[in-house]
């Protein structure tokens, strides 16, 4: 594999600018994260992934993005399929547990099907945090609902469709997003729970899916761990939490540094987010400045990190099989009107 860096980023518009294709040809990041600024049409957001792997010259990349469904949907209509929020198969989950898993699966390996389709290879879902009543918005409907095995469950449904369908799965947030009473775009959430808490209630879904190819964090604050820093740049949390405890030795990336969570410059970020034991800084606003300030931080993707992410790379498709797009359809028509979510 030729050298990368180790962060993510995203890009600024629909197509690169020669400035971007610059960069990204010397930065070499081994990866691009894109959202909806990106995603106007079909055939613009093919030649925007294809872009960018030409000026790295590889394949072996991470072409992510947020397709979770509801109004976490890069890839949206008219251009697109409408896809309910994960709180929808949560509520199918109540009235009939097989129904919702089995629908779950074919969904989402038909979110598979059209991320292929564009250049994609990692969707960042599922979402596996525990909400509690209070909790910002912020993941709201993007959570399952507030019973552990519930969530595991349709994580793992989740998690088959997409390997189903070759584009690898990153859960989020490690260790734990749904006690937040604040929105880590605005500000750093500090949850107060006790770690005995936290280890019986939200680590629990993770737990059940350590063995996931991809991961990212939370820039919470947990003042019973570590109250020095945000579990993204907590090397205590990474290790005694993320690794031990949950178990996960897969693929880790921060959450987007971006954020007004994390204190310092983007480039004083990305080193602190490595120094803590994540593999990968992910930056998505696609700021030219900031992105250069970044690859000046971030290092050579290599040792423990590289074998990771080779590891993650090499799980695309390890579930393939038959897939019937006729009964994904009827699925999803469905669940969107089962749960009110059409329209």
């Amino acid at each position: 594999m030729a050298m990368l860096s180790s962060f993510i980023c995203g890009c600024a518009g629909d197509s690169l600018t020669a400035d971007e294709w610059r960069f990204f040809q010397d930065a070499r990041p081994c990866g691009l994260i894109l959202f909806k600024r990106n995603c106007q049409n079909p055939e613009q957001l093919k030649a925007l992934i294809h872009s960018f792997k030409d000026a790295l010259g590889s394949d072996d990349l991470l072409i992510m993005v947020d397709q979770e469904g509801g109004r976490v949907q890069r890839m949206a209509p008219p251009n697109w399929r409408r896809l309910p929020p994960a709180a929808s198969y949560g509520q199918l989950y109540r009235e009939d547990r097989e129904f919702a898993l089995t629908a779950t699966r074919a969904i989402f390996q038909l979110i598979a099907m059209d991320l292929r389709a564009m250049g994609f290879n990692c969707n960042c879902a599922p979402v596996l945090d525990l909400p509690v009543p209070g909790a910002d918005i912020a993941i709201g409907d993007r959570a399952f609902g507030p019973d552990i095995g519930m969530i595991a469950a349709l994580g793992r449904a989740v998690a088959e469709g997409l390997l189903a369908g070759g584009v690898l799965p990153a859960m989020k947030h490690l260790p734990g997003h749904g006690r937040a009473m604040q929105d880590s775009h605005k500000s750093l959430p500090q949850v107060n729970a006790s770690l005995g808490t936290l280890a019986e209630t939200d680590f629990a879904p993770f737990r059940a899916l350590a063995d996931l190819p991809i991961g990212m964090t939370a820039h919470i604050l947990f003042t019973d761990i570590d109250r020095n820093g945000p579990a993204t740049t907590s090397r205590l949390v990474v290790d005694t939490i993320i690794r031990g405890q949950i178990g996960f030795d897969g693929l880790l990336l921060s959450d987007d540094m971006s954020m007004n969570a994390l204190a310092g410059t983007p480039g004083e970020r990305a080193r602190a987010v490595l120094a803590a034991g994540c593999d990968l800084a992910l930056h998505c606003n696609g700021k030219m400045a900031e992105m250069v300030d970044v690859a000046g931080s971030a290092g050579l993707l290599e040792g423990r990190s590289e074998e990771r992410f080779l590891a993650a790379l090499a799980r695309r498709g390890e579930a393939a099989g038959a897939f019937d797009v006729s009964e994904a359809l009827e699925a999803l028509g469905e669940v969107l009107a089962m749960t009110g979510t059409a329209g």
